[in-house]
């Protein structure tokens, strides 16, 4: 068989399915085009919402699943070759333990990346299938269109929602999951990473970002309360807060016209949201922000804090105080990491009652980065780490949101130059 015309086969077999596919039906669908291009396995890992565990996607099909055990169902991030390909973001080989001796068998472990959300990992088994170059690019290959995939199928999937999943999600958590937008994207300009936590006990906190031309838009919200109220709160803020930026609306009166539908809705001073809305023009390095009465942004600049974004602060949006709402600027340099939190970070107790505190926060996402960890690896790991300090469920929400600029467009260049940035990889 030849190997581009059986990769080719494949792909576009794949993507002829996948307009009539649903959820469970993607394992057999990948499994039975895959062997086209010399894949005699496939199996389909997803991360779970706290980025823990991989859980393998069985699916329907008669050969969905086949070849996993118990043991291999539920696979650690920390600590399994599985794990580590998600961590990393690249493509690791091992030999299969029955073929070690026997022939040239070996399984893969290869990302699934939805632009650059990491979505999990497919584990691969290949016989003899010529050069390894050209093995990992075809797995490479498959693995992008099986994330399209998934990706296309998971709105209407409770299977998804259930398998991604580790535990009871309460209401609030459920509404504000469905709000959100993904916990990474990035562009040749920029990086953002995001995480929240309790996950599935979400209350008021919220993150959102959306890229308009040249612009960048990120806002962090944190509504009074832990309930279905502080999460209705929060979602109507949100909603808000799109509506007028995608009329145009600047920062300021945004935030006034968020106030003025959280007080004709829920009442004078019934609720409130804190709040940071901020704008990158990510031409010119133009930070635009307003701060109803949250805490300031952080800027990391050549491997240091080297300010918190000091802003007049407005009354929180809900509390029909009168302040002004005063924009202010910075001009970030290329390399700068803007970091947006709620409390819940910084105001996490050990048993001691010591706060994480802003000074470990920041430290901590300063030296992960200087050891190479990508934004969405070091949020990850920010979590795990604060929860350890914890020790146990957090009382209240903590949400980052963590903008990277690497500085102006650069002129045209040739096709892959971007991909090929690792800087972009989640």
């Amino acid at each position: 068989m030849d190997g581009e015309s059986g990769v080719e086969r494949m792909l576009t077999g794949l993507l002829e399915a996948s307009h009539l596919a649903t959820f469970e039906q993607v394992p057999s669908l990948v499994a039975a085009h895959a062997r086209q291009a010399g894949m005699e396995e496939v199996l389909i890992y997803l991360v779970d919402l706290q980025q823990r565990v991989l859980r393998l996607v069985t699916g329907h099909g008669a050969d969905a699943g086949q070849g996993a055990d118990a043991e291999t169902a539920e696979l650690r991030v920390d600590g399994t070759l599985g794990g580590r390909a998600f961590q990393e973001v690249r493509v690791l080989a091992t030999r299969g333990p029955e073929e070690a001796e026997a022939d040239e068998a070996e399984y893969w472990w290869v990302p699934m990346l939805d632009g650059t959300e990491r979505l999990g990992v497919l584990r691969v088994r290949t016989a003899g299938q010529g050069g390894e170059a050209s093995v990992v690019d075809r797995m490479r290959h498959l693995a992008s269109l099986v994330a399209l995939m998934l990706v296309s199928t998971r709105p209407y999937s409770d299977s998804h929602a259930r398998l991604v999943r580790t535990e009871r999600m309460n209401v609030a958590a459920e509404m504000e999951w469905n709000l959100l937008p993904p916990l990474t994207f990035a562009s040749e300009q920029m990086v953002i990473g995001a995480v929240a936590e309790p996950a599935y006990q979400l209350g008021g906190d919220a993150f959102d970002y959306a890229v308009a031309g040249d612009t960048v838009h990120l806002a962090v919200f944190d509504a009074m309360g832990h309930d279905v109220a502080a999460g209705i709160t929060a979602n109507l803020a949100m909603a808000a807060c799109r509506n007028h930026r995608r009329h145009g609306t600047p920062l300021a009166e945004a935030s006034q016209g968020i106030e003025a539908v959280l007080l004709r809705e829920l009442g004078p001073r019934t609720r409130f949201v804190t709040a940071i809305m901020a704008d990158l023009d990510t031409v010119t390095g133009t930070f635009t922000w307003v701060n109803r009465g949250h805490h300031p942004p952080v800027v990391i600049r050549g491997g240091r804090w080297i300010t918190s974004l000091a802003c007049p602060p407005s009354h929180p949006m809900g509390m029909d105080m009168g302040l002004p709402v005063i924009p202010c600027t910075e001009h970030l340099e290329p390399g700068d990491r803007v970091l947006l939190y709620t409390d819940g970070i910084i105001e996490a107790r050990d048993r001691h009652g010591r706060e994480f505190g802003l000074q470990r926060f920041v430290d901590f996402v300063i030296r992960h980065i200087a050891d190479g960890f990508p934004v969405p690896e070091t949020l990850r790991r920010l979590v795990r780490t604060l929860l350890d300090h914890h020790e146990r469920p957090l009382q209240d929400d903590a949400t980052v949101l963590l903008l990277e600029w690497h500085g102006p467009p650069s002129p045209p260049s040739s096709p892959g130059s971007v991909a090929d940035d690792h800087s972009l990889r989640p």
